[in-house]
């Protein structure tokens, strides 16, 4: 059992700090010039827009679903004191939004910093403190992991970048410091996902409704509406017409709660489905298109007006993923939806189960065009402890102890929460960035192309990597004409172009593409 005792550390915490950094100057009068476009001989302005027609052609077009006029606009915010969990659950839950976050891989959070929900009837002082004092906890835990682990990961990328006693300065500087990030990469795990985070958060009009309306769909409904409600005040200090006159207001029962009963319970039976589905895997193929390969093939030669006779499947599917025969596949500006021939690979669909961390999982959804159906983690959330382990934690068994420990501790704490009555919404946000989701998670080949680019790499998140290595050894098993060009950037470009490695200075330090996918990956 979690005690509760203080370690002595303060926890900093405040309200979401919101700032509007750049937005249109009349949001709302674009809308209805850009309407009024549609009908006109001519484009129409937004100084010509008289209130007749902001108030006839603003309710034609927002009560009737014609939103795209309302898409122009877009709101730059600065985002600061949020927490992971409310990024994850809500934020990061659609595709229609641009972020530039703080990493936990790369940044030392030296200080605790977490959302602490305020006091309230079921969140009384003394359950406050408790709650304090499991978040203090965890940052111990990470203080601890962090220096333990520097050891191992120096080791490991000694060895690979073959450092001795006549290594230059320089590269022994370089080695310690990517030894101390792959440190805190994996103590990080440890930390409750009501730890802070920083963003630039980029969304346009028609999203700025949608979640304001939509601000108690996520596991963090408190949170949500004071950061949305933030960003809903300061637009409307610029424009308030462009929210006011519709009254757009949030939704306050939703089918998720309604048709679900909360059961404590309920979590385990679901793993243990889950994971027996997955028979081992980080990522299980559960669904494909069957006629991937000749669909494609068609599709190809009716982009580019061939009949079969002149270009036979496997021809049109080597034109299409050969990067010696198509730049496009060796442009790092991912180009593809706006290639012609590239779109012939949207008719390939692909579904996964998938079982990764809450932390790996906050990165894999920033793939937007492979989305996700992502857990409700307050209906399944389970008593015992259910979370994953790095290889690197694997591997040292002083520092997989103290891990083990500070995921008990979590969920420890977590239960005692709720077992004091305070609300599954406020006692998960203790649980730990190492907390299992499982979720299924579907894309077409051209942004499943994508993404095993970008995480076949090793520099990638270790659980993503290892799950889109399962998901091209399935896709291997079930359509083997597809994947001999689909691996990291290195293995695509090497003996077509230079450099071989897209990641300069962050070369991993192992020449992959000499033996993709067989290679092995150590940390």
């Amino acid at each position: 059992m979690f005690d509760g005792a203080p370690p002595g550390e303060l926890v900093e915490s405040g309200p979401p700090r919101i700032t509007l950094r750049n937005a249109f100057a009349h949001p709302f009068d674009s809308a209805i010039a850009a309407a009024r476009t549609c009908y006109a001989p001519r484009l129409i302005s937004p100084e010509e827009i008289t209130d007749k027609q902001r108030l006839n052609i603003g309710a034609a077009t927002f009560y009737s679903g014609h939103h795209t006029v309302y898409q122009h606009a877009h709101f730059e915010f600065g985002l600061e004191n949020v927490s992971r969990q409310f990024v994850w659950s809500f934020l990061h839950a659609h595709p229609f939004y641009n972020s530039e976050q703080q990493s936990q891989r790369y940044v030392r959070l030296d200080r605790a910093q977490a959302y602490v929900p305020p006091t309230s009837l079921f969140f009384d002082e003394k359950s406050k403190e408790f709650y304090e004092a499991a978040i203090a906890r965890a940052w111990n835990y990470y203080r601890e992991l962090s220096s333990l682990l520097i050891a191992d990961a120096r080791a490991i990328l000694n060895d690979i970048w073959h450092i001795g006693p006549m290594s230059h300065a320089k590269r022994l500087q370089k080695i310690e410091r990517s030894a101390e990030k792959r440190a805190i990469e994996i103590a990080r795990y440890v930390l409750p996902v009501a730890a802070f985070t920083t963003m630039v958060h980029t969304i346009s009009g028609i999203v700025l409704h949608r979640l304001w309306r939509m601000s108690a769909a996520s596991d963090t409904p408190s949170e949500a509406r004071a950061v949305i409600g933030e960003m809903v005040a300061h637009v409307k200090e610029i424009d308030a017409q462009f929210l006011d006159r519709f009254g757009t207001e949030p939704l306050e029962e939703l089918p998720e709660w309604k048709n679900t009963q909360l059961n404590v319970n309920a979590g385990e039976g679901f793993a243990r489905e889950f994971d027996a589905k997955l028979k081992g895997k980080t990522s299980r193929l559960v669904d494909y298109s069957p006629n991937a390969v000749r669909v494609m093939a068609e599709s190809y030669r009716a982009v580019t007006g061939l009949t079969e006779s002149q270009c036979k499947d496997l021809e049109a599917i080597d034109r299409l993923l050969n990067p010696a025969r198509n730049l496009y596949r060796l442009e790092t500006l991912n180009v593809g939806v706006h290639a012609p021939i590239m779109r012939a690979l949207q008719h390939a669909n692909y579904t996964f189960a998938k079982k990764i961390s809450h932390t790996a999982d906050s990165q894999d959804q920033r793939h937007r065009m492979v989305p996700g159906s992502r857990p409700l983690l307050t209906l399944a959330d389970t008593r015992e402890p259910d979370y994953i382990t790095p290889m690197l934690l694997k591997a040292n068994l002083r520092a997989k102890e103290i891990y083990d420990r500070a995921m008990h501790d979590a969920w420890s704490a977590k239960n005692q929460l709720l077992d004091r009555g305070v609300s599954p919404e406020i006692s998960l946000y203790l649980l730990p960035n190492a907390k299992s989701i499982r979720l299924y998670e579907s894309g077409s080949l051209l942004h499943l192309i994508h993404k095993w680019t970008m995480r076949t790499c090793f520099n990638a998140q270790e659980e993503i990597y290892q799950a889109s290595m399962d998901e091209l050894a399935q896709l291997r098993e079930v359509h083997p004409e597809l994947t001999r060009y689909i691996g990291p950037p290195c293995h695509i470009r090497a003996g077509i172009t230079t450099p071989i490695c897209t990641e300069g200075s962050h070369f991993c330090g192992i020449k992959v593409w000499l033996d993709f996918p067989n290679i092995s990956r150590r940390i």
